[in-house]
Formats: C-alpha cells, sequence, structure tokens
C-alpha cells in the first residue's frame, strides 16, 4: 500500500476496503456486546485494537484502518456527540456557547487512547501490513452539527452556511487544528498514512466547496505535513467529481480516493497527477456473483496501469455476505 501510495505501479494492486472493520463481520458484532456505548467502543484499547485486526486475520487485507470514528475529534473537543440505535450519531446543534467552549488541550488527553491503539496495531500487525489512520473532514463533522442529525443532502448544514457563516466557520477554525494534531500523532504512533474523510463535499456548491471543503483540508494537510513532513495524505471528497483536479492542486493531497460514480476517464487523468484509490460500488459486494466479479475487473481493468490502491467507492455496508469479501479480495489477488 505504501509503495503505491507513493507513486509505484503494482501487479496486483494492493486492496483493503473502506469499513472493513465493521457490522457485516459476525466476530465483530461478538466484540461490539462488550461496550454498548460506541464512543466507549472506540475509546477502548483492546477492543480497537482487536476489531481492526479482524478483517487482517479473516481476509488479509494489505492494509488496516485504525477502528474509530470521525466525531472523536469533536468528542474530545468537548462537544456533546451521542450516538443511538437505528440514527447514528446525533450532536447537540451547532451554537456559539457549544463553540466557546471547546478545550483543544483537553481533546489531545482525550485521544491518548486512540493512539495507544494505533502504537498497539503497528506492534501487532504483520510487516508486510500497511496501517491507515483518519480523520473527518470539517465540513462533514460540521454538517451533523448544524442539524444535531444527519439530513436529506445536508439540507440544513447548507442553509446553515447562506445564514450563519460566521457560525460554522468558527466551529471549523477549532476543528481544523484538532485534527492537524489527531493526524500528526496518529503517523508518529505509526501510521503509515492517513485518508480525510468529506463525505458531504458533494452537496456544496463550488463557493461552498471552496470554502468548507477545499480550504480546511488544506490547512490540515499543510500542517500536518509540517509536522510530518513524509506524511503521506489520501483525499476523499466523496461526489466530487467534477471538482477532482482543482481539490488535488489546492489541497496538496498525496493521493486521492474516488466513489463509484468517478468515470474511469475522469480517474485516468486523476492518476496522472496522483495515486488513486478505489472504486468499485459497494452494492456489488452485496450483489455478489457475476456483478461483483465484473465490478473487479473494470477497476484492475481500466485503472490498473498506473498507481491504485484497489477499495471500493465507499464503504462496505453492514449487509454484505463476508464470502463475497473473499471471493473479491481473491479476485484481486488471481488477476496476478
Amino acid at each position: 500500500m505504501v509503495r503505491a501510495l507513493s507513486g509505484e505501479r503494482l501487479w496486483p494492486p494492493p486492496v483493503w476496503m473502506m469499513r472493513q472493520a465493521g457490522r457485516y463481520l459476525p466476530e465483530y458484532r461478538e466484540a461490539r456486546k462488550a461496550k454498548p456505548n460506541f464512543l466507549d467502543f472506540c475509546y477502548d484499547t483492546d477492543l480497537a485494537t482487536e476489531v481492526t485486526l479482524q478483517p487482517i486475520r479473516r481476509y488479509g487485507f494489505d492494509a488496516a484502518i485504525l477502528f474509530s470514528d470521525i466525531f472523536v475529534v469533536p468528542d474530545a473537543l468537548g462537544y456533546p456527540v451521542r450516538f443511538e440505535e437505528g440514527r447514528g450519531p446525533v450532536l447537540e446543534p451547532l451554537s456559539e456557547t457549544l463553540v466557546r467552549g471547546l478545550d483543544r488541550e483537553r481533546a489531545k488527553s482525550h485521544l491518548d487512547p486512540v493512539i495507544a491503539t494505533v502504537k498497539r496495531l503497528r506492534e501487532e500487525l504483520p510487516r508486510e501490513t500497511g496501517l491507515l489512520g483518519f480523520c473527518g473532514a470539517p465540513w462533514t463533522v460540521a454538517c451533523y452539527s448544524v442539524a444535531g442529525h444527519t439530513t436529506q443532502d445536508q439540507t440544513a448544514a447548507r442553509i446553515g452556511s447562506y445564514r450563519d457563516p460566521d457560525l460554522l466557520q468558527a466551529f471549523i477554525d477549532e476543528l481544523v487544528p484538532a485534527s492537524i494534531d489527531y493526524l500528526v500523532r496518529q503517523l508518529e504512533a505509526g501510521a503509515d498514512a492517513v485518508q480525510i474523510f468529506d463525505t458531504w463535499a458533494g452537496v456544496l456548491d463550488d463557493e461552498g466547496f471552496k470554502r468548507w471543503s477545499v480550504a480546511p483540508t488544506r490547512e490540515i494537510v499543510s500542517g500536518v505535513k509540517a509536522r510530518a513532513r513524509d506524511a503521506r495524505i489520501i483525499g476523499f471528497p466523496k461526489a466530487s467529481a467534477a471538482r477532482l483536479f482543482d481539490y488535488i492542486e489546492e489541497t496538496g493531497v498525496d493521493a486521492m480516493g474516488l466513489d463509484w460514480t468517478v468515470p474511469a476517464s475522469l480517474a485516468r487523468e486523476i492518476q496522472k497527477k496522483v495515486p488513486i484509490q478505489g472504486n468499485m460500488d459497494p452494492m456489488r459486494l452485496v450483489a455478489g456473483g457475476r456483478a461483483l466479479d465484473e465490478g473487479v475487473d473494470r477497476v484492475l481493468e481500466e485503472l490498473g496501469r498506473g498507481p491504485l490502491v484497489f477499495n471500493l467507492g465507499h464503504g462496505v455496508t453492514p449487509d454484505a455476505d463476508p464470502d463475497n469479501v473473499k471471493r473479491m479480495v481473491d479476485r484481486v489477488r488471481q488477476a496476478g
């Protein structure tokens, strides 16, 4: 994975999946019973290490990704966050009072258990297996904060960005330095690369994309590289195909994660600038059979001539059959 992210064309390409440690695995569901509170589960070094390693033991992926959540950063800052079964993350609606109460010093100590997990993983992973850390992009984290929960097309966050951009900017200005520190600490603890997930970048108009997605990401990339010069940073602004070249140029990311809507012709052009990661539709993993095989083959045939990390175009879903994951990994590996 590290070689591919450094620009080397490998055949077959390395393979891992976003959300590969998760609810589709029976062993994960069993481990999850130990801590009903999801954030407590994320902060438990023993449990987080165990579930990160589960898909490596089962499938031998070329990289493990730290089991955590994008909301540990606002939680560590002191922003009220909870997870509800069947609903996901629920945050207190954004306010000036909440922003004024955020504490960056608190964040550092609060995230110590996550950093301990990274260190443990680096010790326990096979030498040939890469380790990825990550954070949520400030815009995506903020989307849930404006409304207090996710909404269709993030309409509440978009409206909020127009009605009170100063409040949103103040919140993002707290998330950026906290995210920089968090990613640097992951790299220092043993992560080989980090990814910035901007799941909701695609809902923004051009002006909003530049201000709320690109600008904070550029600050994070610059801040991380100032402290960890050799850092490899993967950008993932989902559903932003038409804007990806500008995103690469303006943020300075080292590689691009591509969702399944990015055409192969565009992906190949991006690949001339930076290594790419992706981009099979996660639903092919659910469908299985011929649809899965054709999806794997398409990515390998159309994108395998340049630096590529084979991955899904977004996270694996809970309804995916573990046997289909094995079939996918085997098919990638057998291409060699």
